[in-house]
């Protein structure tokens, strides 16, 4: 039981963390993950079929805005060395 409630918990806050704005969000999919994943994560969840698929779908999807999110932080950081040569 305590490992269903602390599935039905991660699933919860992955759905509030997926509604946050991107400034927040990447923090706080970082704490999810240092929380709720650990080294043997197939036995980590134990939910029903629709609520696993929910919660596939938020972490596939959250994984690919982490990417994305790097990359733009890249890119602006990039920008602003090119901008601090320039002003140098």
């Amino acid at each position: 039981m305590e490992r269903r409630n602390r599935s039905l918990e991660a699933l919860r806050e992955l759905i509030y963390i997926d509604s946050l704005d991107a400034h927040q969000k990447a923090p706080s999919l970082q704490r999810w993950s240092t929380k709720y994943l650990d080294k043997d994560i197939q036995q980590s969840f134990d939910l029903e079929l629709s609520d696993l698929k929910r919660l596939s779908e938020l972490f596939y999807k959250n994984i690919n805005f982490l990417k994305n999110y790097k990359n733009e932080l890249r890119i602006d950081m990039q920008s602003s060395q090119v901008m601090k040569k320039f002003f140098s």
